[in-house]
């Protein structure tokens, strides 16, 4: 579904979506597992991507059992992900520098509404100096729940002013997709590792195959709202 008109927000997922961290959080998982002598599961991997840190136990611990060496990669994954944080600049998407550009020129405002915790997500936009770029940040530990609710989309739009259904939801995974169409707002969905869910996009979300093509949809928007003005 094409967006009807130009957004006053823009609410944008961070990893899959404005860095290429996916992969990079999936490698050093299944290294963590392995060294605690748990067999990774790839399908298990991509369940809990744009999940809440709460929900990716849950997933875990419904893959798992109660293996007690379990109790322990929550905090590995985490110490040696932080430390890769400090010593790597994660790569940015595709667009990413172009819609931020464009979004600019319109006075757009912007947020980053991610699962991951606040202070981590701080931390990796800083590395990449893209922190300045936004108006606000909501982490997963903002919010009671996590996507596929619309706590965290919701959340975004209060702290930037702007109306839901002023707002247009960026995302690469299905259960942000579902999140930003629980909130009552405009989705595309930009997809990374994840194929895009067809109920998703029956839903309503429309795909994009990278920022790049993000932005020209928003160009051709602002200029025919431009023109109409």
């Amino acid at each position: 579904m094409p967006l009807s008109r130009a957004p006053a927000a823009v609410l944008f997922d961070m990893d899959g979506l404005l860095l290429d961290s996916e992969r990079v959080a999936l490698a050093i998982m299944s290294a963590c597992a392995a060294e605690l002598g748990l067999v990774w599961n790839h399908e298990v991997g991509l369940r809990i991507i744009g999940r809440s840190v709460v929900d990716s136990g849950r997933i875990l611990r419904e893959h798992y059992g109660d293996d007690a060496r379990l109790d322990a990669l929550p905090g590995a994954f985490r110490t040696r992900y932080d430390r890769h944080i400090d010593d790597h600049a994660i790569p940015l998407k595709p667009g990413v520098m172009q819609l931020l550009d464009l979004l600019d020129a319109h006075g757009i405002a912007r947020a980053v509404a991610t699962s991951t915790q606040r202070e981590r997500a701080a931390r990796k936009l800083e590395r990449n100096g893209l922190l300045p770029r936004f108006d606000a940040l909501v982490g997963g530990d903002d919010v009671q729940q996590g996507k596929p609710a619309p706590d965290i989309f919701l959340a975004a739009a209060r702290a930037l002013g702007v109306a839901p259904a002023r707002c247009l939801v960026l995302e690469d995974s299905n259960a942000g997709a579902r999140a930003g169409l629980a909130a009552e707002m405009a989705v595309v969905l930009v997809p990374d590792l994840l194929e895009p869910d067809a109920a998703v996009i029956a839903l309503g979300a429309h795909c994009q195959p990278s920022l790049l093509e993000v932005a020209d949809q928003l160009h051709a928007l602002f200029d025919r709202e431009s023109v109409r003005s």
